[in-house]
């Protein structure tokens, strides 16, 4: 597959602090990469690098096959990016700011112009306040505006930091439902997150910084991948024990993991002595399990700290 990103040794200092510390990305086209890292961790200094708005200290950025910075009059019009939260005329309208924004963009009438407007406010849930000063939007409709402003130029590539912060549950199954909408159009999308639940829910190959350092990347559902165990729900943990004796590696309740990976194998000895199985399934590792491995980070919020 082609790449969409990749940075080699890349490395931000700022005096003794190295927020990036020689990273290598591999983002590929028709991925959802989802790169993760606690608050800190150098997630948004290593997306500023990749689109030119801050210097590294050394390595190297390739953008949509460009050399970064130098390429960026070039490949950045095809990428669509919000970083940090957007910024905003409040006094103007949602409508009036992506005029603005779509006025520094290639020319085209301004009756095509007005129509990519109202394509866009559609996409986000915002057609029917457009018009409304955005000094008087929440929080999540001003998110929402800024992905907007990022979706305007139908981009090949969209880089997102933090896309659902101040979003309800619902405006997050929404923004959810159009990235997936948009990867099946064709875009490619970085996602820079520190929600393992959003990133385990999108994504299809995974990043993790932890204190500037790449610790992993690789497909989700490799790191995913079944142990070779199956998990056994029963009332009865001891009978499974002493029937399946050496194969037993766990028991927590009524959970047990059984070495093996054929569940049926597993039912059928059971079943032949008499022992009530309430549920099987293959043993695979969450995605928090793999974060938590890799970094020792013990939450679904990889910012919290022990």
């Amino acid at each position: 597959m082609t790449a969409v990103i990749t940075t080699r040794g890349l490395v931000k200092r700022f005096g003794r602090l190295r927020a990036v510390d020689g990273i290598d990305l591999d983002v590929r086209t028709g991925d959802i990469y989802g790169f993760l890292g606690a608050n800190g961790s150098g997630k948004t200094t290593t997306v500023r690098m990749l689109l030119g708005l801050v210097l590294p200290t050394s390595g190297e950025i390739e953008l949509l096959g460009g050399r970064m910075p130098r390429a960026g009059r070039r490949v950045l019009p095809r990428v669509g990016a919000l970083i940090e939260g957007p910024a905003h005329y409040g006094h103007l309208s949602g409508r009036e700011n992506l005029a603005l924004l779509d006025a520094a963009g290639p020319g085209g009438s301004w009756r095509t112009r007005r129509r990519r407007i109202d394509e866009v406010l559609e996409q986000v849930g915002l057609a029917g306040v457009g018009r409304r000063p955005v000094k008087a939007y929440s929080l999540g409709m001003r998110q929402r505006l800024g992905l907007a402003g990022a979706l305007l130029r139908r981009p090949e590539l969209l880089v997102l930091d933090e896309p659902t912060n101040g979003l309800d549950p619902q405006g997050i199954t929404e923004v959810r439902e159009l990235l997936l909408d948009l990867h099946r159009g064709g875009t490619t999308v970085f996602l820079s997150s520190h929600l393992l639940a959003e990133v385990e829910q999108l994504c299809s190959r995974v990043g993790v910084l932890d204190r500037g350092r790449l610790v992993l990347q690789d497909e989700l559902a490799t790191l995913t991948a079944p142990t070779g165990a199956t998990v056994v729900h029963t009332p009865t943990p001891d009978r499974v024990r002493a029937t399946l004796d050496g194969r037993v590696t766990a028991v927590d309740g009524q959970r047990v993991v059984v070495l093996g990976a054929d569940p049926a194998e597993v039912n059928a000895r059971l079943v032949s002595a008499g022992i009530a199985v309430n549920g099987l399934a293959l043993e695979r590792p969450t995605l928090e399990e793999v974060v938590l491995a890799a970094t020792g980070t013990s939450t679904d919020r990889v910012d919290a700290r022990p």
